[in-house]
């Protein structure tokens, strides 16, 4: 076990413990697809805002007008937990991303004098909680199953009522 400071020469493999939390390591110690993990929580972003307006009929012309503020809340919780380093953890950068596009977006609304009623309030924590944290868990707890599954693990032996629980 290396126990100095020095980065790895290999990348830690996907069936390690931390692959969950984070796919392959770079030399820097970063994770080589943090950019795909940003991405997707603007997609998710934008994808929150076209239902939002979808759902009130009105044209997807204005989906940036309604969707900045939270773009600029998601970017903030990205540096805020440094993101590239466990993009695909729950937490810190799940929990980070959703909670600083939800406030920094509603902070940013209210200066500039887009709405923050209450309704609206509940709706978008729901749905940029279920968004930008729910991907995050659905990919851990398959990486779970995965290495729970597969040939050569060293959990330990498998019972039937393990099986039960998994399914």
């Amino acid at each position: 076990m290396q126990t100095d400071s020095a980065p790895s020469a290999s990348p830690k493999p996907l069936g390690s413990p931390s692959a969950s939390r984070s796919r392959v390591e770079n030399r820097s110690g970063r994770t080589s697809g943090w950019p795909v993990f940003l991405v997707a929580d603007l997609v998710l972003v934008l994808v929150f805002a076209a239902i939002g307006r979808a759902s009130h009929g009105e044209s997807p012309g204005g989906l940036l007008l309604t969707a900045w503020p939270f773009l600029i809340g998601a970017l903030v919780g990205w540096l805020v937990c440094r993101g590239s380093r466990h993009p695909a953890a729950v937490i810190p950068t799940g929990l980070s991303v959703w909670l600083c596009a939800e406030v920094g977006g509603m902070v940013l609304r209210a200066l500039t004098g887009q709405g923050t009623a209450l309704p609206f309030v509940v709706v978008s924590i729901v749905m940029l909680g279920v968004l930008l944290t729910g991907y995050r868990l659905i990919l851990v707890l398959v990486a779970r199953v995965r290495r729970r599954t597969s040939p050569g693990t060293t959990s330990g032996p498998r019972t039937a009522g393990a099986d039960a629980r998994l399914g």
